[in-house]
């Protein structure tokens, strides 16, 4: 049995294991954008289809995106947009270089990155307090969220930008948690293409070639773009895998200058690692034991993988019938097949779940399943004017189809003393113990309108109906069920623009969110609903190259599940959950060579209704308060060409369960990037947590704690082309 990390490998002969991938990445930096000229003496106008960097769904202008589509989908500027939103932009994206989402939006306000420490299947994050896990993404506007454990994972570099938007959304995004989305926005075709070939290699023998490159034909009405990426590493655990595979195609066609057809398609292959919780000495068993041996503290069973195959493909289309009318839809089917097996620790326990004083009790969990998600969302806009106001009036439909079909299975049969802790014992695959198919399927009819005065002020309103089926039919059994639940949410918000630079704005929005069950008397769980109040301050010096914002707000979440006291193992819905909090921001050009991103929160989170005895306690995994900045400087003169970043990441102390008996400690990580360019070449070095802190990413009282992420080092060469 291994134990150790693999063997250092060639970075070249590693990635060259994968033919077909090579050969893609390779060969497409020969293909002439002159295969795709068209023969004909007509010239139409050429369609800038990215519109620049005020382009709603462009990668901005430096750390600064001017507009968006995420809060208002017709596409307005940020500051007339009435609740909080943030942009990662295409420059901070290429400084920072994230490996995964989630590690980019480690320098958001209002944003945990990473809750769940050490694990690659999902991005996760927390947003105002509320654990979203993968439950809050969407892509290019589209549900992304994951269904059990097919989770759509998205790698940064097929990413053009990713908008956060806080608080309830349900009127544009139907079912949603009452925190908000994060929706990522893909990379897509230009008609002014630039390429780039890169080479990395980093911590762990992590070995990365990716390739991003397009063309357009002569006449201006065919874009094409490929971006293509494969990988062979590893995290921080012993025997762990950080693989994937990567090709993502986009094809535009812009006949006119009032019709675009954007094509997109993806297929991705991964091979990643889970995360592991671990006992603490002095905590979950007695201090005399001593820590557990750093071979299994700091590796996983060889029997475990998590393996993954998506594809997804979809368009964007956009026809404009006159100045005034406008069609728009999106649509997108992915498919995903998982291959998952985790033995985990369960617990200080037995296999009878009697108390254990020295000895883990490790559950064997397998998985295998398929997840399909198919959406559509059809946008009719109308502009007009009247009384020297503009009017964006948007009706929208949109239709949504999540499917997931396998097998569970688990057994805690594996018991591993504390002292002389080791992997060396088999572990047999469980027989199921499920075997199901659950399809869930959302229609949304909803309306927006956005009033824009002459005197600076813009309203916002919308309105939403919607209808969520879930059905699950059992394969063991045979048996079916079926739920059905609707609701109707409504938002309203205003922005008032002072003409110096401020802009205060405020609103009131709602969500819900969907709970599959009955109470002891049968009758069907209703959604949980959020309520968010939220006032703020935009600010933007004229001429200086910054934002800055503030926003207050205060979110309540009704309808929670919480014990039923008369009916022991059932579920009432008299909880509620309520958040109040304060976020600051900055970002943008301080000088023509320093960029700066710097944000705190403070955030009361408590448990206001509960019958599990945790009425007034603090909600888990929320920090009380977080601070992060970001610096990124440009040298002139004779160190032209050389870039220094640097970053400091604060997350203050949380509780790790509702009972608020299991503390998580503060902690402070240190992150920079040195890079060099020189023509069309660049040599980058990054780095996150600098100073290897180790820390704690969360607790459980039950099963320990998990580590967060450790210094990972990354050298990037890259040529533009």
């Amino acid at each position: 049995m291994r134990l150790s990390s693999p063997p250092l490998r060639p970075a070249f002969l590693t990635l060259c294991r994968r033919p077909m991938l090579a050969l893609a990445l390779g060969g497409s930096a020969l293909v002439p954008s002159a295969l795709l000229a068209q023969e004909g003496e007509t010239v139409l106008d050429t369609v800038v289809l990215d519109g620049g960097a005020a382009s709603p769904i462009a990668g901005g202008t430096g750390y600064l995106a001017e507009t968006s589509a995420t809060g208002v989908k017709a596409g307005v500027p940020v500051t007339e947009v009435p609740q909080a939103t943030t942009t990662v932009t295409e420059a901070e994206l290429a400084d920072r270089d994230p490996v995964q989402i989630e590690d980019a939006l480690a320098y958001v306000p209002g944003v945990v990155a990473s809750p769940w420490g050490v694990d690659d299947r999902y991005d996760q994050f927390v947003i105002r307090g509320f654990d979203l896990g993968t439950s809050g993404i969407f892509r290019d506007g589209l549900v992304n969220k994951s269904m059990s454990f097919t989770g759509f994972k998205i790698d940064p570099y097929m990413v053009q930008r990713i908008d956060v938007l806080k608080g309830p959304a349900s009127v544009l995004y139907g079912s949603n948690d009452a925190a908000g989305l994060v929706n990522i926005v893909t990379k897509r075709p230009s008609f002014t293409p630039e390429s780039e070939a890169r080479l990395s290699y980093g911590s762990h023998n992590t070995a990365e070639l990716a390739l991003d490159t397009g063309g357009a034909n002569a006449d201006g009405t065919l874009a094409w773009r490929l971006t293509g990426l494969t990988r062979e590493g590893a995290n921080e655990m012993q025997g762990s895998q950080d693989d994937r595979d990567l090709l993502a195609l986009g094809l535009t066609w812009a006949p006119t200058d009032r019709t675009t057809v954007t094509f997109l398609a993806h297929w991705q292959k991964d091979n990643l690692t889970a995360n592991s919780f671990q006992p603490v000495a002095g905590e979950d068993y007695a201090l005399g034991l001593g820590a557990l041996p750093d071979n299994f503290a700091n590796s996983q069973h060889p029997w475990n993988r998590f393996a993954t195959e998506q594809t997804s493909i979809g368009w964007q289309a956009e026809h404009s019938f006159s100045e005034a009318l406008t069609l728009r839809q999106n649509f997108r089917h992915a498919r995903q097949t998982t291959d998952y097996r985790h033995l985990y620790f369960n617990g200080m326990i037995l296999p009878d779940y009697t108390p254990s004083a020295d000895s883990m009790n490790f559950a064997a969990f397998a998985v295998e399943e398929t997840g399909t998600t198919t959406a559509l969302d059809t946008q009719l806009e109308y502009t007009s004017d009247f009384g020297g106001a503009e009017n964006i009036l948007t009706f929208g439909v949109d239709l949504s189809r999540k499917k997931v079909d396998g097998t569970m299975g688990w057994v805690n049969s594996y018991q591993v003393p504390i002292v002389g802790a080791d992997w060396d014992f088999d572990v047999t695959t469980p027989a199921p113990y499920q075997d199901q198919a659950t399809t869930v399927e959302e229609q949304g009819l909803y309306v927006q309108n956005h009033l824009r005065l002459s005197n600076g002020v813009t309203v916002t309103a919308g309105l939403r109906r919607s209808a969520v089926e879930n059905r699950v039919r059992d394969h063991l059994s045979g048996a079916s069920s079926r739920q059905k639940d609707d609701a109707t949410t409504g938002m309203i918000g205003a922005t008032w623009d002072l003409g110096n630079g401020l802009v205060p704005y405020a609103s009131y929005a709602e969500s819900f969110t969907t709970n599959i069950g009955t109470t002891f008397g049968g009758d069907q769980f209703a959604p949980t609903e959020g309520q968010q109040l939220e006032a703020g301050l935009r600010y933007s010096p004229e001429g200086s190259g910054l934002q800055f914002a503030a926003a207050l707000f205060d979110i309540t979440k009704s309808n929670v599940l919480t014990s039923d006291p008369a009916h022991a193992g059932f579920s009432v819905q008299t909880g509620e959950v309520r958040h109040r909090g304060l976020e600051l921001e900055a970002r943008g050009q301080i000088t023509d060579q320093l960029s700066v991103i710097a944000g705190y929160t403070v955030l009361d989170a408590k448990i206001t209704k509960s019958n599990d005895g945790d009425a007034g306690n603090r909600t888990p995994l929320v920090p009380r308060q977080q601070a992060s900045v970001w610096a990124q400087y440009a040298f002139a003169g004779q160190a032209k060409g050389l870039n220094l970043g640097a970053g400091l990441r604060y997350v203050g102390q949380a509780w790790g369960d509702t009972a608020n008996t299991r503390s998580v400690d503060s902690y402070l990580l240190a992150d920079m990037t040195v890079s060099y360019d020189w023509e069309a070449n660049s040599l980058a070095f990054g780095v996150t947590n600098l100073f290897d802190k180790d820390y704690a990413a969360t607790c459980d009282s039950s099963v320990g704690c998990i580590k967060g992420e450790g210094r990972e080092m990354t050298l990037t060469l890259s040529r533009k082309f």
